[in-house]
């Protein structure tokens, strides 16, 4: 997509796109556009517009309940430092980027020039943000249960490399 952003319908039509693929519909999606809008993009921009800062903070918070709870439910037999060391390990930064590198995102986030020409789209800790953010904006949009349902279809596969 390059880090010239895409307008109106056609821009519309790529989140409709990548919503499809992930599996998730979007009431609003301003929100999915929100959380693949990077700061450097945003900051660059001559309109008003919204990045995916505070999406990344609500998405952490939305993984880090959906984790401890699928772990506490799952494994009740797991002390509590190693609960908090599973859960450490599935919600890293790594392996939030290595889900967005499958889910593709990188090729849907906007960019400003310096980030895109330095290779934002496959810096890990900007698609580790873009992943959380998404998380947000899934909570935002339909709530928790969406939200944990997404988390969900991947928990299980981390999980079981963790406790490997």
């Amino acid at each position: 997509m390059g880090n010239v952003r895409t307008e109106g319908e056609a821009r519309r039509q790529q989140l409709l796109a990548l919503s499809e693929r992930l599996g998730v519909t979007f009431h609003d999606i301003a929100l999915l556009d929100q959380a693949l809008t990077h700061t450097s993009y945003a900051n660059e921009s001559k309109r008003n517009t919204a990045h995916n800062e505070r999406l990344e903070f609500l998405g952490d918070a939305v993984l880090e309940l959906a984790s401890s709870t699928y772990l506490y439910e799952h494994f009740p037999e797991m002390p509590e430092g190693e609960l908090t060391k599973t859960r450490a390990s599935i919600v890293c930064s790594t392996t939030l980027a290595k889900l967005a590198t499958g889910l593709h995102l990188g090729d849907y986030l906007l960019l400003g020039r310096g980030e895109e020409m330095g290779g934002g789209r496959k810096r890990a800790s900007i698609l580790a943000d873009a992943t959380e953010a998404l998380l947000g904006a899934i909570y935002l949009d339909g709530g928790i249960e969406p939200a944990r349902a997404y988390v969900l279809r991947f928990i299980p596969r981390k999980v079981e490399v963790a406790i490997a």
